[in-house]
C-alpha cells in the first residue's frame, strides 16, 4: 500500500459563475428557507389541531411538511455561511453527514410519495373501504416502513462513498456533498461503488415511480368512469396537488442521477430547485386547491392574531 495523507476536511466551491451574486443569492435562499419553515410549520400545526384534517391523507401530507423542513435545512445553513464570506471549509464528518441526511430524506420522499399515491389510489377507486383499508395501523406501518427504508438507503450509500480514501484534492464542486462531486475525489478505484450507488438511486427512483405510475393510471380509468362533470372535476382535484409535488421532485432527481453527462452549473441549478425551491413551494401547493386545508389555516393564523392581539 503506498503511504497517502487523509482529508480531514473539503472545500465547497459553490454554485459555478456565481461571483459577486454572493449578497443577492444570500438574500434570495434566506427568503426561501425562511418560507419554507414557515409554510411547512403552518401546515403541520393546522393537521394537529384541526380534527377536520385527522385523515389518512393528512396524515402522510403532515409527514410530508416534516421532511420539507428537514431535507432544505441539509445544505442551506451551511450554504448560507459561505455566503456571508464564511469559511467554505466542511469537516470530513460534516460532509458525511450531509451526503448520509441527504440520500436518507431523499430516499423517504421517494417512498413517501408513493405511500400518497397509493392512498390517493383507495380514495378514489375503493372509497366506501377506504377508511377500513388505510386504517391507523396500516398508516403508521407505512410511514415507519418509509423512515426505514430511507434510512437504509442512506446508509448504503454513505457507506459505500465514505469507505474509500481520500488524499486530496479536496475541493467539492457544489454547494453541498453528494454523491457525483464526492465520488470523483476518491484515491481508490470507484467503479464498484460508482455502479452500486448509482444502481441504488436509479432502482429506487425508478421503482417509486413506477408504482406511482401504475396507482395514477388505475386512478385515472376510475375517474374515466364516474358520470357526472362535477365528480370528475372533484377527484381530479385531490390528485392535482399531490402529482405536481411528484412532477417537481422527480424532474431534477432524474436530470441530476440519470444523465450520462454532467454539468456543474446545470447541476447546481438543479439540486438548488430540488434542496430550496421545491419545498416552499409545497404549502402552496396543498393549500391553494384544498378548500379544508385552507380553512384550517385560516383557523390556525386567526387564532395566532387573536392571542397575540391579547
Amino acid at each position: 500500500m503506498r503511504n497517502y495523507t487523509p482529508v480531514i476536511e473539503f472545500i465547497l466551491l459553490g454554485i459555478p459563475n456565481t461571483e459577486g451574486l454572493e449578497n443577492m443569492l444570500f438574500v434570495l435562499f434566506l427568503t426561501f428557507y425562511l418560507f419554507t419553515l414557515l409554510g411547512n410549520l403552518l401546515i403541520l400545526l393546522a393537521i394537529l389541531t384541526s380534527s377536520t384534517l385527522h385523515t389518512p391523507m393528512y396524515f402522510f401530507l403532515g409527514n410530508l411538511s416534516v421532511f420539507d423542513i428537514f431535507f432544505p435545512s441539509v445544505s442551506s445553513p451551511k450554504m448560507m455561511l459561505y455566503l456571508m464570506g464564511q469559511s467554505r471549509t466542511i469537516s470530513y464528518q460534516g460532509c458525511a453527514s450531509q451526503l448520509f441526511f441527504y440520500h436518507v430524506l431523499g430516499g423517504t420522499e421517494c417512498f413517501l410519495y408513493t405511500v400518497m399515491a397509493y392512498d390517493r389510489f383507495v380514495a378514489i377507486c375503493h372509497p366506501l373501504r377506504y377508511m377500513v383499508i388505510m386504517n391507523q395501523r396500516v398508516c403508521a406501518a407505512l410511514t415507519v416502513g418509509t423512515w426505514l427504508g430511507g434510512c437504509l438507503h442512506g446508509s448504503i450509500l454513505t457507506f459505500l462513498i465514505f469507505t474509500l480514501p481520500y488524499c486530496g484534492p479536496n475541493e467539492v464542486n457544489n454547494f453541498f456533498c453528494d454523491i457525483p462531486v464526492v465520488l470523483p475525489l476518491a484515491c481508490a478505484d470507484t467503479s464498484l461503488a460508482q455502479r452500486v450507488s448509482f444502481t441504488n438511486v436509479d432502482v429506487v427512483t425508478l421503482v417509486c415511480f413506477c408504482l406511482i405510475l401504475t396507482s395514477y393510471s388505475r386512478i385515472v380509468l376510475s375517474i374515466l368512469k364516474i358520470s357526472s362533470s362535477e365528480g370528475r372535476r372533484r377527484a381530479f382535484s385531490t390528485c392535482s396537488a399531490h402529482l405536481l409535488s411528484i412532477l417537481l421532485f422527480y424532474g431534477p432527481v432524474m436530470l441530476i442521477y440519470l444523465r450520462p453527462a454532467s454539468s456543474p452549473w446545470l447541476d447546481s441549478a438543479i439540486q438548488v430547485l430540488n434542496n430550496i425551491v421545491t419545498p416552499s413551494l409545497n404549502p402552496l401547493i396543498y393549500t391553494l386547491r384544498n378548500k379544508d386545508a385552507k380553512m384550517a389555516l385560516r383557523k390556525v393564523l386567526t387564532q395566532k392574531v387573536y392571542t397575540s392581539g391579547l
